[in-house]
Parts: C-alpha cells; sequence; structure tokens
C-alpha cells in the first residue's frame, strides 16, 4: 500500500490516507468502494430485503423464516422471528460433506507452547460428545449455564455444546473474582457452571475451580445442581461429592453424535456482562439468528476471508470479541483459526510475532493495548521486535476494542505489516455483536486512528443531546438510526433498563444510544470515535463502570469513607483507573499512604477483579464537592490527568482539597 497525502483535518487532524492496493482490491469480497456503496445502496432501497437476503445466503434454517423484521414492540425488535435455527449446526455440521469436513478448524497453541490441531469433523464429535454429557445431566433447552474457563479449546466447545442444546450460555471472564462468579450465577440463574480446575498463564496455574467454590459459598447459588470440572492440569482441587464432575467422568460412554435442538431466530444464544454506569453489570442479551448472521458475514466482509486463511483473533472468550470472532464467526465461515492460552509476554515479548510465524497467520486481529505495550518492549529489546520473526503471510491486520492512536497504528502498518497489509480498525460493543464501522480491506481508504464508515446496513449517525443530527466536523453523540439483526433484545431481567440505557426517551425512543462520543470528518465523513459520554471506562478494552469500582472501595466498610472514580489517558491500556479516596481515619502520606494504596487495590482485585485495580490512588480529607453535595468529576478529571486547574472553582464548598489531592499513590 503507498502512501498518499490528503487533507483530512477537520476533526480527525490526520492527513496520512493510505489506499488498498490495485491487486488487493481486484482479489477482495468487496471490490473497491463502488462495491461498497452498492452495499449500502441494497440496503437503503430495500432494508428488510437486504437483511432477508444475506440471512438466506449466510445461514441453514431448519424452518425458512417469512418476516425479516418485526418492529410493532420497538425497542424490543426482532428478527426473522418465525424462522428455527442451530447455531452449532451453523458453525458445525454445515460443514461435512463438504471440502471444509476435513480442513483443521483449530489450531491451539498452549501457554507452554504445546500445539494441537482439531479438523471440524473432530470438533462436531467432541461438542456432540459433551452435549451430550449435558443433556445427561439434565441441562435442555432454556436452561442457563455459566462457563468460567481458560482460554483453551474446550471452552469453544462448552459454548458450541450449550448452543446445539438450545441452551444459554454465560460466559464470565477468567480474571473476574468470585463475588463476580456469584452476582451473575444468581442473575441468570444459572443450574450448571462449567469451569476448570486451573487455568495456565505465562507459566504460572492460576485457579478457576477455587474461586468458583468460593463465589457459591456466598450464598444465593442453590439453583446450580451440577459444576462440570475439566482438569486443565495434574494439580487437584476440592470437588464437592455429587455436585462436582470432571469432564472425564462425563464424557465417558457419550456418543458423539447428538441431534441439534432447532430453536427459534429470537431464542437467547447468549448472556454477557458488561459494565454500566449505574453499578450493577449488564447482562446482555443476544439472540441465535440475528446474532450469528452478522458473526458470519462480518468474517467475509471484514476480514475479506477466503479458504486459505489462517485467522488469529487473541481475544478471551470471556469477551464479547472471543465470541464473534472465537467461538462462532470463524467457525460458522468454515475459517482455520488460531486459539492462544497464553500470554503476549512470556516467555518473551516476541510470541506473537513467533506464533504468526510458526503458524503462517494471515490475518491477525488484536488490541491496541496489546500493540502499545509490544511497542514498549519491542523498543526496550531488539530480540523481541516484530522485525526478527518472518511476518510475511499476513495479509490483514486489525484492532479491536478501543481506539488505535494513530502513532500506534503507523507503528502496527510499518513493522507488523509490512506497509502493505490493511488495516481494519473496527468500532463495535458487547451490545452491537459484531462490527458496526470499520474499514473493508479491499475498498476503503484508510485513515490512521479512523474507524471510517458504518458497514452496509448500519445506519450511523451524530447527533445532540435530544437526537438532531450536527454537521461533519462537529464532535457530537454517536447513535444507530435504525436496528440491525445482531444487536442487543434486552438486559437480562431488566427490559426498563434496556429502554434508558440504549433508547433514551429524550431522543424519542428509537435511536440506539451507542454511548460514545464521535467526529465526523469534514472531507471524507470518517467516524472518528472520542471516548464514552458516560461514567464507563475503557481499560485494556475492557469496560468498568465508575461506579461499579467506586462500591468496591467503599465496601471495605473498616477503612473508606468515600471515593470517586475517574479515568485518565494511558499510554499502554488506553485508559487508566485513577481513585480518590477519603479514608476514616486522617489522611494519610508517605509509606504508610503506600500501604494503603496497596490494600485498596489488592481488595478492588478481590471485588471485581485484578482489572479493576486502580493504577492511581488518591488521599484526601474529602472529595472536592459543590455546596448542594456533587462531587465535582470534571475537576477529579483535570487532576487525574495531572492537568492545571483553570474551571471556576468558586462554587465548590472547599477549594482547598484540591491541593491535598495532588498525590499520586
Amino acid at each position: 500500500m503507498s502512501e498518499q497525502q490528503s487533507t483530512i483535518t477537520s476533526g480527525l487532524v490526520e492527513n496520512r490516507v493510505f489506499p488498498p492496493s490495485e491487486a488487493f482490491v481486484k482479489a477482495a469480497r468487496v471490490s473497491g468502494m463502488p462495491a461498497y456503496d452498492a452495499l449500502c445502496a441494497e440496503a437503503a432501497q430495500d432494508f428488510e430485503g437486504f437483511w432477508a437476503r444475506l440471512a438466506r445466503e449466510n445461514l441453514n434454517w431448519t424452518k425458512p423464516f417469512t418476516q425479516t423484521l418485526d418492529e410493532s414492540q420497538a425497542p424490543f425488535y426482532k428478527w426473522f422471528a418465525d424462522g428455527e435455527i442451530n447455531a452449532s449446526a451453523n458453525c458445525l455440521d454445515r460443514h461435512m460433506g463438504t471440502a471444509v469436513e476435513n480442513k483443521t478448524a483449530v489450531i491451539f497453541e498452549a501457554d507452554d507452547g504445546t500445539v494441537t490441531k482439531t479438523s471440524y469433523k473432530e470438533l462436531l464429535a467432541r461438542v456432540s460428545q459433551f452435549a451430550n454429557a449435558l443433556k445427561a445431566h439434565g441441562i435442555q433447552k432454556g436452561d442457563r449455564v455459566l462457563i468460567y474457563m481458560p482460554m483453551t479449546l474446550e471452552g469453544v466447545i462448552a459454548m458450541q455444546a450449550c448452543a446445539r442444546l438450545g441452551a444459554i450460555h454465560s460466559v464470565v471472564f477468567g480474571g473476574f473474582s468470585a463475588k463476580a462468579v456469584q452476582e451473575r450465577i444468581i442473575d441468570v440463574g444459572a443450574v450448571a457452571v462449567i469451569t476448570s480446575n486451573y487455568q495456565m498463564r505465562g507459566g504460572k496455574e492460576l485457579p478457576l475451580k477455587a474461586i468458583v467454590d468460593e463465589g457459591m459459598a456466598l450464598g444465593g447459588c442453590e439453583a446450580v445442581k451440577t459444576v462440570f470440572v475439566y482438569q486443565r492440569t495434574a494439580t487437584a482441587c476440592p470437588m464437592l461429592a455429587g455436585r462436582d464432575k470432571t469432564f472425564s467422568e462425563v464424557l465417558a460412554g457419550q456418543s458423539a453424535d447428538c441431534a441439534p435442538v432447532p430453536v427459534g431466530a429470537e431464542h437467547p444464544l447468549f448472556i454477557l456482562y458488561t459494565s454500566g454506569s449505574t453499578g450493577k453489570p449488564k447482562g446482555v442479551q443476544h439472540s441465535t439468528g440475528g446474532y450469528l448472521l452478522w458473526a458470519k458475514v462480518t468474517m467475509d466482509w471484514t476480514f475479506d476471508l477466503k479458504p486459505e486463511d489462517v485467522f488469529w483473533c487473541t481475544a478471551d472468550i470471556g469477551w464479547i470479541t472471543g465470541h464473534s470472532y472465537v467461538a462462532y464467526g470463524p467457525l460458522a465461515a468454515g475459517a482455520t483459526q488460531i486459539i492462544f492460552e497464553g500470554i503476549p509476554t512470556f516467555p518473551n515479548a516476541g510470541r506473537f510475532w513467533q506464533m504468526i510465524e510458526r503458524h503462517k497467520c494471515s490475518i491477525f486481529y488484536t488490541a491496541p493495548t496489546a500493540i502499545r505495550s509490544l511497542i514498549k518492549a519491542a523498543e526496550g529489546d531488539a530480540k523481541v521486535h516484530p522485525d526478527r520473526s518472518d511476518l510475511s503471510s499476513l495479509r490483514i491486520l486489525g484492532s479491536v476494542g478501543e481506539p488505535i492512536n494513530p502513532e500506534a497504528w503507523m507503528w502496527y502498518h510499518k513493522h507488523v505489516g509490512h506497509e502493505k497489509c490493511p488495516i481494519v480498525d473496527t468500532f463495535w460493543q458487547t451490545e452491537t455483536g459484531g462490527h458496526m464501522m470499520t474499514p473493508l480491506p479491499g475498498a476503503t481508504p484508510l485513515v490512521p486512528g479512523s474507524c471510517t464508515l458504518p458497514l452496509p446496513g448500519i445506519i450511523a449517525a451524530i447527533v445532540d443531546e435530544v437526537g438532531n443530527d450536527i454537521p461533519n466536523g462537529t464532535g457530537g453523540i454517536l447513535v444507530v438510526k435504525r436496528p440491525w439483526p445482531s444487536m442487543i433484545r434486552t438486559i437480562w431481567n431488566d427490559p426498563e433498563r434496556f429502554k434508558k440505557s440504549y433508547f433514551p426517551e429524550e431522543m424519542g425512543g428509537k435511536l440506539y444510544l451507542a454511548g460514545d462520543g464521535a467526529i465526523r470528518s469534514a472531507d471524507r465523513a470518517y467516524f472518528r470515535i472520542t471516548g464514552r459520554i458516560d461514567d464507563v471506562l475503557n481499560v485494556s478494552g475492557h469496560r468498568m463502570g465508575t461506579m461499579e469500582i467506586e462500591s468496591a472501595l467503599v465496601a471495605k466498610t473498616d477503612l473508606v469513607a468515600e471515593a470517586a472514580v475517574v479515568g485518565r489517558p494511558d499510554d499502554v491500556t488506553g485508559e487508566a483507573i485513577c481513585a480518590f479516596v477519603v479514608l476514616k481515619r486522617p489522611c494519610p502520606s508517605g509509606d504508610e499512604a503506600k500501604a494503603i494504596a496497596k490494600e485498596l487495590r489488592d481488595w478492588v482485585a478481590k471485588e471485581i477483579g485484578p482489572i479493576a485495580k486502580p493504577k492511581d490512588i488518591r488521599f484526601g480529607e474529602n472529595l472536592p464537592k459543590t455546596r448542594s453535595g456533587k462531587i465535582m468529576r470534571r475537576l477529579l478529571r483535570s487532576l487525574a490527568k495531572g492537568e492545571t486547574i483553570t474551571q471556576d472553582t468558586s462554587t465548590l464548598e472547599n477549594p482547598a482539597i484540591l491541593s491535598q489531592l495532588g498525590q499520586t499513590y
């Protein structure tokens, strides 16, 4: 790809443009901007017909649908509602009797470097066998199953086995705490848990089953009848007689044939919890038909998937990216994919690049946080620089989880893609199910730091606080004007919160509120995401509510009187957590403050998970508040960033407190 100067100055402040090469355009699934424009025009002219065509061409239906979109109970939209389908059958059975049957589905590389390969035929047999084991323990259509697994093939098998039976899975990231596990078991009404004795990360054996036991011991989990335990390592873990069963125990004698259970297209495929600004995590409910359709179509469009590709998404199955672009999308598309158990810095920070070379990876999809941390490692140690590995197999690079800053984009483009690989900078959310805005590698001219344009059929816009469109070049609120098949259906057990969170009445109740600010460039109308408009932090692509972290800090009742949490920019994680804390004792300093800060970080890790540990902790006798008692968070954000306070502080009850909050521990 050759660099070409342009004049993108309004909003994006970026004048580097990288059009796709002629050869890439010629061979692409969506070939050139005219092809992209034609798809957008088809969606504009016959919106329902466009989605119906995609659904018929990309999915196998047990019972064909006759109604495409039902808007009668908006914003509780239904897609393909009278059709029946099975997600697992569309990922596995559909490939039997084709050239894909004996193709490698998964190249699994364990933490220690051990590699195993599994074909589609073998994967179908393993999923069917595990589904039969679940069925033998009473799990059936509509039951909820909590999955708390390491990043192994067995985790994907567990998800697919649930889908095969029409059971609804809820995956919890393996770094979350016992309390987080307990809360999700209770909220989702899980009847079973699938976990592992341990997980391996960076050469360390970390407990999972013990955390499940600790969470269930907190109470309220009586509906769980069975805990299935994958023995990832040889180390024993406590087993409760009658409730806990090992994988080897339940799989013994089970048939490798299991007929997939047809479900309605609107049947929930999974519930995935994501942070909200009110403190209580939200159970995002996704449908089977619409979700799977978009996972498959975006694999084809965004990644320009070819039969010979080796695809690698580095996300964990505990996040939406691991659902859509590990557990479902690649399998529905018949791709060969890499699944990696470990971390990018073990045994050294060249692990990603060495794996790309070893497995001849052609499509690599990772997070800006990983890229930034590996830039730092490569600059400090030439031995782990991507230039030391043969990355010639790569043809497409991807970015996911948060906006990628232009200079990290340029490094990725130069040192990983060798200036020949398009970078698909994908914007989407847990709630959207799949990509919403992204360049298409054989069509869209790329601009560093911009997710460019919406995918065909996604009617995105930037509006003001009451839903009026605003001109390009002006920052505003990102919305989607029409429903689409893979969108969130509701918040589990909380439809009112769903409406309030995503379809606010002040915007007319019909616009999907993404919760992000955005700006469009004046010349190309390219989108750039500017950050969250609510109090949700994005740390390494993981969303956490400030209220959630504040609640955890204040729950340390012997120590903390009050806490306020804000985010600040961070070179590695994108956003860092900064906590302002008022103790129930005199304001500490020096070694005492350091010790208390460590105690609070460990407490938050226990309550929520290590990812939620504040990077900065500041102590004060009080927080900056107005005379009415409202915390002035804008001042805290300025303090967290190290900015000089220039705002008017005359409304503060206690302006002198600002100088006290300057020291970080």
